[in-house]
Protein backbone atom coordinates (compact mmCIF):
# COMPACT_ATOMS: atom_id res chain seq x y z
CA UNK A 1 0.00 0.00 0.00
CA UNK A 2 1.43 3.63 -1.05
CA UNK A 3 -0.22 6.84 1.14
CA UNK A 4 -0.16 9.24 -0.94
CA UNK A 5 -0.55 13.32 0.00
CA UNK A 6 -2.73 15.49 -1.23
CA UNK A 7 -3.24 18.42 0.38
CA UNK A 8 -2.80 19.59 3.78
CA UNK A 9 -1.34 16.87 4.81
CA UNK A 10 -4.13 14.10 3.82
CA UNK A 11 -2.75 11.17 2.64
CA UNK A 12 -4.77 8.40 0.42
CA UNK A 13 -4.30 5.00 0.35
CA UNK A 14 -3.38 3.72 -2.98
CA UNK A 15 -2.92 -0.31 -4.09
CA UNK A 16 -1.01 -1.14 -6.71
CA UNK A 17 -0.37 -4.89 -6.76
CA UNK A 18 1.50 -4.89 -10.44
CA UNK A 19 3.31 -1.76 -10.86
CA UNK A 20 4.65 -1.07 -14.17
CA UNK A 21 8.16 -2.19 -15.06
CA UNK A 22 10.83 -0.48 -16.64
CA UNK A 23 10.39 -3.71 -19.08
CA UNK A 24 6.46 -3.39 -19.55
CA UNK A 25 6.10 -0.01 -20.00
CA UNK A 26 4.07 -0.17 -23.45
CA UNK A 27 3.17 -3.82 -22.88
CA UNK A 28 0.48 -3.35 -19.73
CA UNK A 29 -2.26 -0.85 -19.41
CA UNK A 30 -3.07 1.43 -16.31
CA UNK A 31 -6.79 1.04 -14.85
CA UNK A 32 -7.53 2.88 -11.97
CA UNK A 33 -10.48 2.27 -9.66
CA UNK A 34 -12.82 4.45 -7.70
CA UNK A 35 -15.17 2.89 -5.04
CA UNK A 36 -18.50 4.20 -4.04
CA UNK A 37 -20.44 4.72 -0.95
CA UNK A 38 -19.60 3.57 2.29
CA UNK A 39 -17.59 0.79 0.91
CA UNK A 40 -13.18 0.89 0.06
CA UNK A 41 -10.65 0.10 -2.54
CA UNK A 42 -11.37 -3.69 -1.46
CA UNK A 43 -14.71 -3.99 -3.28
CA UNK A 44 -12.82 -4.17 -6.71
CA UNK A 45 -10.85 -7.59 -4.82
CA UNK A 46 -12.68 -9.92 -7.97
CA UNK A 47 -11.92 -7.18 -10.35
CA UNK A 48 -8.30 -6.92 -9.17
CA UNK A 49 -6.64 -9.77 -9.61
CA UNK A 50 -8.53 -10.74 -12.80
CA UNK A 51 -7.15 -7.67 -14.31
CA UNK A 52 -3.40 -8.31 -13.13
CA UNK A 53 -4.34 -11.46 -14.35
CA UNK A 54 -4.94 -10.47 -17.77
CA UNK A 55 -1.88 -8.30 -17.70
CA UNK A 56 -3.17 -4.98 -16.44
CA UNK A 57 -2.33 -2.65 -14.10
CA UNK A 58 -5.00 -2.36 -11.41
CA UNK A 59 -4.62 0.62 -9.28
CA UNK A 60 -7.11 0.97 -6.63
CA UNK A 61 -8.11 3.73 -4.09
CA UNK A 62 -9.27 4.66 -0.57
CA UNK A 63 -11.42 8.10 -1.27
CA UNK A 64 -10.55 10.34 2.12
CA UNK A 65 -12.62 8.90 5.19
CA UNK A 66 -12.49 5.34 3.71
CA UNK A 67 -10.86 2.62 4.28
CA UNK A 68 -6.97 3.32 4.95
CA UNK A 69 -7.01 7.04 4.05
CA UNK A 70 -7.10 9.80 6.29
CA UNK A 71 -10.45 10.84 7.38
CA UNK A 72 -9.73 14.98 8.08
CA UNK A 73 -12.71 16.76 9.06
CA UNK A 74 -13.40 18.94 5.65
CA UNK A 75 -13.21 18.12 1.81
CA UNK A 76 -16.15 15.53 0.91
CA UNK A 77 -17.75 17.77 -1.59
CA UNK A 78 -17.05 16.08 -5.40
CA UNK A 79 -14.70 19.04 -6.33
CA UNK A 80 -11.90 17.98 -3.35
CA UNK A 81 -12.85 14.12 -3.80
CA UNK A 82 -11.66 14.98 -7.95
CA UNK A 83 -8.50 16.86 -6.53
CA UNK A 84 -7.82 14.01 -4.28
CA UNK A 85 -8.13 12.27 -7.59
CA UNK A 86 -6.02 14.47 -9.62
CA UNK A 87 -3.10 14.52 -7.44
CA UNK A 88 -3.26 10.33 -7.07
CA UNK A 89 -2.56 10.17 -10.58
CA UNK A 90 -0.09 13.05 -11.43
CA UNK A 91 2.46 11.80 -7.74
CA UNK A 92 1.88 8.17 -9.63
CA UNK A 93 2.72 9.92 -13.05
CA UNK A 94 -0.22 7.94 -14.22
CA UNK A 95 -1.14 8.17 -17.99
CA UNK A 96 -3.48 6.98 -20.79
CA UNK A 97 -5.45 5.23 -18.12
CA UNK A 98 -8.96 4.01 -17.64
CA UNK A 99 -10.44 5.55 -15.12
CA UNK A 100 -13.33 3.17 -13.27
CA UNK A 101 -16.10 4.91 -11.20
CA UNK A 102 -19.03 2.88 -8.89
CA UNK A 103 -22.04 4.82 -7.75
CA UNK A 104 -20.34 7.22 -6.14
CA UNK A 105 -16.80 7.39 -7.71
CA UNK A 106 -18.79 7.19 -10.91
CA UNK A 107 -19.28 10.91 -9.69
CA UNK A 108 -16.56 11.44 -8.61
CA UNK A 109 -14.87 10.36 -11.81
CA UNK A 110 -17.04 12.27 -14.02
CA UNK A 111 -16.25 15.24 -11.90
CA UNK A 112 -12.58 14.52 -11.97
CA UNK A 113 -13.03 14.49 -16.40
CA UNK A 114 -14.62 18.00 -15.42
CA UNK A 115 -12.45 19.52 -14.14
CA UNK A 116 -9.38 18.55 -14.82
CA UNK A 117 -9.99 18.08 -18.38
CA UNK A 118 -10.06 14.15 -18.43
CA UNK A 119 -6.04 14.58 -17.46
CA UNK A 120 -4.18 11.41 -18.21
CA UNK A 121 -7.71 9.15 -19.03
CA UNK A 122 -8.07 7.44 -22.40
CA UNK A 123 -11.46 5.83 -21.73
CA UNK A 124 -13.87 5.61 -18.56
CA UNK A 125 -15.87 3.42 -17.05
CA UNK A 126 -19.20 3.96 -15.31
CA UNK A 127 -20.61 1.36 -12.64
CA UNK A 128 -23.86 2.14 -11.72
CA UNK A 129 -22.64 5.57 -11.21
CA UNK A 130 -24.82 8.05 -9.43
CA UNK A 131 -25.18 10.95 -11.59
CA UNK A 132 -26.60 12.63 -13.40
CA UNK A 133 -28.17 13.11 -9.69
CA UNK A 134 -28.58 10.58 -6.49
CA UNK A 135 -31.37 12.74 -5.60
CA UNK A 136 -34.63 14.18 -7.41
CA UNK A 137 -35.28 17.22 -7.70
CA UNK A 138 -38.47 19.43 -9.89
CA UNK A 139 -37.24 19.37 -13.03
CA UNK A 140 -35.05 15.52 -12.34
CA UNK A 141 -37.71 13.07 -11.58
CA UNK A 142 -35.24 10.42 -10.93
CA UNK A 143 -33.41 8.68 -8.21
CA UNK A 144 -34.24 8.75 -4.72
CA UNK A 145 -36.53 11.16 -2.81
CA UNK A 146 -34.52 13.98 -1.11
CA UNK A 147 -35.95 12.49 2.03
CA UNK A 148 -34.55 8.90 1.56
CA UNK A 149 -31.42 10.44 1.06
CA UNK A 150 -31.85 12.62 4.14
CA UNK A 151 -33.23 9.06 5.86
CA UNK A 152 -29.63 8.02 5.10
CA UNK A 153 -27.76 10.99 6.45
CA UNK A 154 -29.49 10.52 9.79
CA UNK A 155 -28.87 6.40 9.67
CA UNK A 156 -25.37 7.45 9.52
CA UNK A 157 -25.28 9.86 11.99
CA UNK A 158 -27.31 7.79 14.69
CA UNK A 159 -26.70 4.27 13.77
CA UNK A 160 -24.10 3.67 11.03
CA UNK A 161 -23.66 -0.33 12.04
CA UNK A 162 -27.54 -0.71 10.68
CA UNK A 163 -27.15 1.24 8.05
CA UNK A 164 -24.07 -1.02 6.63
CA UNK A 165 -26.22 -3.65 7.49
CA UNK A 166 -29.13 -2.21 5.07
CA UNK A 167 -27.16 -1.41 2.53
CA UNK A 168 -25.11 -4.65 2.06
CA UNK A 169 -28.51 -6.58 1.49
CA UNK A 170 -29.37 -3.43 -0.88
CA UNK A 171 -26.40 -3.91 -2.88
CA UNK A 172 -27.00 -7.31 -4.44
CA UNK A 173 -29.78 -8.62 -6.19
CA UNK A 174 -29.20 -12.11 -7.49
CA UNK A 175 -29.02 -15.10 -4.52
CA UNK A 176 -25.41 -15.03 -3.12
CA UNK A 177 -24.39 -16.34 0.32
CA UNK A 178 -24.68 -14.17 3.61
CA UNK A 179 -20.82 -14.39 4.35
CA UNK A 180 -20.65 -12.38 0.82
CA UNK A 181 -23.60 -9.79 1.95
CA UNK A 182 -21.63 -9.43 5.67
CA UNK A 183 -17.89 -8.91 3.87
CA UNK A 184 -19.97 -5.91 2.16
CA UNK A 185 -21.12 -4.84 5.44
CA UNK A 186 -18.06 -5.09 7.65
CA UNK A 187 -16.10 -2.94 4.27
CA UNK A 188 -18.95 -0.25 5.07
CA UNK A 189 -18.00 -0.51 8.76
CA UNK A 190 -14.11 0.30 7.84
CA UNK A 191 -15.36 3.68 6.62
CA UNK A 192 -14.94 6.77 9.25
CA UNK A 193 -18.29 8.34 10.58
CA UNK A 194 -17.09 11.37 8.99
CA UNK A 195 -16.93 10.33 5.68
CA UNK A 196 -19.87 7.96 5.60
CA UNK A 197 -22.19 11.49 6.87
CA UNK A 198 -20.30 14.20 5.01
CA UNK A 199 -20.45 11.98 1.67
CA UNK A 200 -24.16 11.30 2.16
CA UNK A 201 -24.72 14.70 2.33
CA UNK A 202 -22.90 15.05 -0.96
CA UNK A 203 -24.87 12.49 -2.76
CA UNK A 204 -27.78 14.36 -1.37
CA UNK A 205 -26.68 17.52 -3.07
CA UNK A 206 -24.69 17.31 -5.20
CA UNK A 207 -25.63 17.68 -9.26
CA UNK A 208 -23.68 16.51 -12.03
CA UNK A 209 -25.50 17.39 -15.24
CA UNK A 210 -22.70 19.72 -16.60
CA UNK A 211 -20.05 16.73 -16.01
CA UNK A 212 -21.62 14.32 -17.92
CA UNK A 213 -22.02 16.64 -21.01
CA UNK A 214 -18.07 17.37 -20.54
CA UNK A 215 -17.10 13.52 -21.48
CA UNK A 216 -15.18 13.56 -24.45
CA UNK A 217 -13.54 9.95 -24.11
CA UNK A 218 -14.62 6.30 -25.18
CA UNK A 219 -17.01 5.91 -22.05
CA UNK A 220 -18.54 2.08 -20.88
CA UNK A 221 -21.68 2.26 -19.01
CA UNK A 222 -22.21 -1.14 -16.74
CA UNK A 223 -25.46 -0.99 -14.91
CA UNK A 224 -28.16 -3.13 -13.63
CA UNK A 225 -31.89 -3.56 -14.73
CA UNK A 226 -32.65 -4.40 -11.10
CA UNK A 227 -30.65 -1.51 -9.27
CA UNK A 228 -32.58 -0.16 -6.46
CA UNK A 229 -30.47 2.33 -5.40
CA UNK A 230 -29.36 4.14 -9.01
CA UNK A 231 -32.02 2.82 -11.26
CA UNK A 232 -31.70 1.82 -14.44
CA UNK A 233 -32.51 4.85 -16.27
CA UNK A 234 -29.93 6.72 -15.11
CA UNK A 235 -27.29 4.26 -16.74
CA UNK A 236 -29.90 5.63 -19.89
CA UNK A 237 -29.56 9.25 -19.38
CA UNK A 238 -25.87 8.49 -18.89
CA UNK A 239 -25.25 6.91 -22.49
CA UNK A 240 -27.53 9.24 -23.99
CA UNK A 241 -25.73 12.64 -22.87
CA UNK A 242 -22.29 10.59 -24.02
CA UNK A 243 -21.77 10.70 -27.45
CA UNK A 244 -20.52 7.21 -28.83
CA UNK A 245 -20.93 5.83 -25.14
CA UNK A 246 -22.02 1.91 -24.53
CA UNK A 247 -24.33 0.78 -22.76
CA UNK A 248 -23.49 -2.90 -20.90
CA UNK A 249 -26.94 -3.79 -18.98
CA UNK A 250 -27.34 -6.09 -16.95
CA UNK A 251 -30.88 -8.47 -16.46
CA UNK A 252 -30.44 -10.18 -12.73
CA UNK A 253 -28.33 -7.20 -11.42
CA UNK A 254 -28.96 -4.42 -8.74
CA UNK A 255 -26.63 -1.86 -7.35
CA UNK A 256 -23.73 -4.11 -7.04
CA UNK A 257 -23.00 -4.48 -10.91
CA UNK A 258 -19.25 -5.82 -10.40
CA UNK A 259 -20.33 -8.66 -8.36
CA UNK A 260 -24.11 -9.62 -9.32
CA UNK A 261 -23.49 -11.51 -12.61
CA UNK A 262 -19.66 -11.40 -11.99
CA UNK A 263 -18.22 -13.79 -14.91
CA UNK A 264 -20.71 -12.08 -16.90
CA UNK A 265 -19.50 -8.25 -15.75
CA UNK A 266 -15.97 -9.11 -15.84
CA UNK A 267 -16.46 -10.61 -19.41
CA UNK A 268 -17.95 -7.57 -20.80
CA UNK A 269 -15.58 -5.30 -18.66
CA UNK A 270 -12.36 -7.65 -20.46
CA UNK A 271 -13.91 -6.59 -23.63
CA UNK A 272 -14.44 -2.70 -23.13
CA UNK A 273 -11.04 -2.62 -21.95
CA UNK A 274 -9.33 -4.46 -25.05
CA UNK A 275 -11.66 -2.25 -27.60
Amino acid sequence: MLRIPVRENVKIAVYDPNPLSTTATCARKTILMVHGWPLSAKMYEYQQRWLVNNGYRAITLDLRGFGQSDAPGWGYDYDTLAGDLYRVICRMNLRNITLVGFSMGGAVALRYMRLYRGFGVQKLALLAAAAPRFTRTEDFPYGQTWEQAEDLVQQAKTDRAQLAQDFSRMLLYSPHSEAIKDWFRDIALEASGIGTVRTAISLQDEDCRDDLYSIKVPTGIFHGKQDVVVPYIMGEIQHEAIPGSRLYSFENSGHGVFYDELPQFNRCFLEFLRQ
